[in-house]
């Protein structure tokens, strides 16, 4: 229970539906770790409260459990590290992988709970004996791509109550219970780097600063000065500091040579991504190249793609149309309809 409105729904409908239920909100980080101030961010007193008065409000036990440490080692480190080594990574994967059905779940299940239930949008179903990780009924909402880790033995634990729901219904029932949440924004930004500053949460993780280097074209002509590369991602126009008559974009990092490629849009085009440590969703990957929609990032339109597994975790994935900024670092998820067959980290 983090304090939000999905969150306490979710425990009211899980109440609704006959469960005993325990909260917990996981405390994962100093506020002062991300120079923020101790009232502010998500794990803050006040969002603590907001989860505390929700589940006394429908008769729940409620607990804060400290799991700072997991936090910083499984995501603020890895977080750090990839922008070090000039990929784009995503944090909040890391976040449910390794704390939310990692070491929460297993705390869940050495304290003998039975299931583990969350607010976020997307659907569990079991189909001829397999578990499916399915789309949200609200399309707009649907979270099932930051859920693409979920094993067979993770998703049998994992209850979504709001799956069915849209984000309006949601807030009705909440405003219906009256819950002071009910009206409460939704959290958008890296919870250690509220201010949207990766790149200084990075040098903050790491302790240093990034040093700075050249930009360059593809022929390795420099172009001017950069301020670190981890304060650039593929793609990135703004914020250069590079005059050219038509616009430079982002098309490479080199962190060996502390380079960054700058090149025009034609440049970031590519039809082709490699992938590893794959998670099929079935359990094991399918014997040859299958047909699927892929997406390279939350927000992206799924885009029709052949797939072919080259190894038990690791895939090739070629676009029927070339596709803008594949970036390492993030993640690509296959769908068939509003099934998720599966999704890695993109490494080229």
């Amino acid at each position: 229970m983090s304090g939000g409105v999905d969150s306490s729904v979710a425990a009211y409908l899980m109440r609704e539906a006959g469960f005993d239920c325990v909260g917990v909100q996981m405390k994962l980080f100093e506020n002062e770790e991300a120079g923020l101030s101790r009232e502010s961010a998500c794990c803050s007193l006040e969002s603590a409260e907001d989860a505390r008065w929700v589940a006394f409000g429908l008769d729940m036990p409620f607990y804060v459990w400290n799991f700072s440490d997991e936090f910083r080692c499984e995501v603020i480190d890895r977080f750090a590290a990839a922008y070090a080594a000039g990929r784009t990574p995503n944090p909040c994967i890391d976040c449910n992988r390794y704390l939310k059905f990692g070491a929460l779940l297993r705390r869940a299940r050495a304290l003998g709970f039975d299931a583990l239930a969350t607010g976020h949008y997307a659907r569990v179903e079991k189909s001829g004996g397999q578990y499916l990780l399915k789309k949200a009924a609200d399309e707009t909402k649907d979270q099932s791509y930051v859920l693409y880790m979920l094993s067979q033995a993770e998703l049998s634990l994992l209850r979504l109550p709001l799956g069915e729901l849209r984000k309006s219904e949601t807030r009705q029932i909440a405003a219906r219970q009256g819950f002071a949440v009910a009206r409460k924004p939704d959290s958008q930004d890296l919870c250690f780097a509220p201010d949207g500053d990766y790149a200084a949460a990075a040098e903050r993780a790491l302790g240093r600063a990034f040093a700075p280097g050249d930009f360059v074209d593809a022929e390795g002509r420099v172009l001017g000065r950069h301020a670190g590369i981890g304060r650039y991602t593929l793609g990135q126009r703004r914020g250069l500091g590079i005059s050219n008559e038509a616009p430079l974009y982002v098309c490479g990092i080199e962190p060996a040579e502390n380079r960054v490629v700058l090149g025009g849009p034609e440049a970031l085009l590519s039809r082709t991504l490699e992938a590893n440590d794959f998670n099929w969703i079935a359990g094991r990957a399918p014997d040859g190249p299958l047909r699927a929609r892929a997406k390279v990032r939350y927000r992206q339109p799924e885009q029709p793609a052949t797939v072919t597994p080259t190894g038990p975790d690791s895939v090739r994935v070629v676009f029927d149309e070339a596709q803008r900024a594949i970036t390492p670092g993030q993640i690509v998820v296959l769908y068939d309809g509003d099934i998720v067959l599966g999704g890695g980290t993109i490494t080229a």
